[in-house]
């Protein structure tokens, strides 16, 4: 009774938001209320600040044996993530969850699957001292980057000092908040462009709304900014942890395999047992179909260049 309220409640917010009954066609690009928003512009920065923190961002010597950098699992070149269900670190073991991408992270209200960090500056101090990933620790990566004559250089030149624990942080934070992937089709159809879209592409958000996906996946990010238990009315994935920060849909179809877990290998998996479990709804073939497409326009891009599937390049 108490998951079948819940999805009521879902139903109630789309009512909300659409300002129509479930099966009513889209009130168009041209509404002024929509759930999904256009992603803005990345904050202004001191390039400085950013170049500072792309090349932290690469850099090996913030890992505990240097052998990997933030890159390692979030390759801004390809999906902003990496091709493997888990990432594999250094000694080969499986880490417990999936690698969600870093572009549009800056979007969200918590960070990490479980919504551990609040600020992006806790996330990369909390990376670098977790073994799983960097097995490393503030003042460990600091006595290296001292003794590197360029990178005093540089942060002398972005922040006024050599290296601390702020400056490292904030840096790597400031470049990541710059990784936002705009323009996307479903972008600049709600911007009121009504040739962005195709009819089948339209339909699958009509759905994607009226049958309440909506009440978790909105805003700039199409999520990220709720906690929900995953396995409402059907188990979904690996039961731990259950309760899960929603992830963001944007650049979704670039992105596989999904899940916290990294259980569903395609989107057309991942959207048929989202649909049974979180809605308990049986999607059709075509139902299937034209969610998958939306989802495929929520596709954005980086340096002018559209987000690609990453097929398992290895950064530094």
């Amino acid at each position: 009774m108490l998951a079948r309220r819940r999805w009521l409640l879902a139903a109630a917010l789309v009512l909300l938001w659409s300002g129509a009954t479930l099966g009513e066609s889209l009130p168009g690009p041209s509404q002024p209320v929509e759930p999904i928003t256009p992603i803005p512009p990345p904050p202004a920065a001191d390039p400085r600040k950013l170049a500072l923190g792309e090349r932290l961002f690469r850099d090996v010597q913030l890992s505990g044996d240097d052998s990997v950098s933030c890159a390692s699992c979030h390759d801004v070149r390809s999906n902003g993530a990496g091709a493997l269900e888990r990432p594999l670190p250094a000694d080969d073991r499986r880490q417990r969850l999936n690698t969600p991408t870093v572009f549009n992270a800056a979007l969200s209200f918590r960070y990490g699957w479980e919504g551990s960090f609040r600020t992006l500056e806790d996330q990369v101090a909390g990376s670098m001292a977790d073994p799983a990933f960097m097995a490393s620790s503030i003042d460990q990566a600091l006595t290296k980057l001292k003794h590197d004559p360029d990178m005093v250089r540089q942060f002398t030149e972005a922040y006024g000092h050599g290296p601390d624990g702020a400056s490292l942080t904030a840096a790597i934070a400031e470049y990541e908040r710059s990784l936002v992937t705009p323009d996307s089709r479903f972008d600049r159809w709600l911007q009121g462009d009504t040739g962005a879209l195709t009819p089948q592409e339209q339909e699958g958000y009509r759905l994607f709304r009226s049958m309440g996906c909506i009440s978790c996946h909105q805003g700039a990010n199409v999520g990220g900014n709720l906690f929900e238990r995953h396995g409402i009315f059907h188990p979904l994935a690996a039961p731990k942890p259950e309760i899960l920060r929603v992830p963001s849909l944007r650049n979704v179809a670039m992105t596989p395999p999904y899940f916290h877990d990294g259980s569903a290998p395609t989107l057309d998996d991942a959207v048929r047992k989202m649909g049974y479990a979180q809605l308990d709804q049986n999607l059709t073939e075509d139902e299937v179909s034209a969610i998958v497409a939306f989802l495929g326009t929520l596709t954005g891009n980086y340096r002018g260049a559209a987000v690609a599937v990453d097929h398992g390049s290895t950064a530094p």
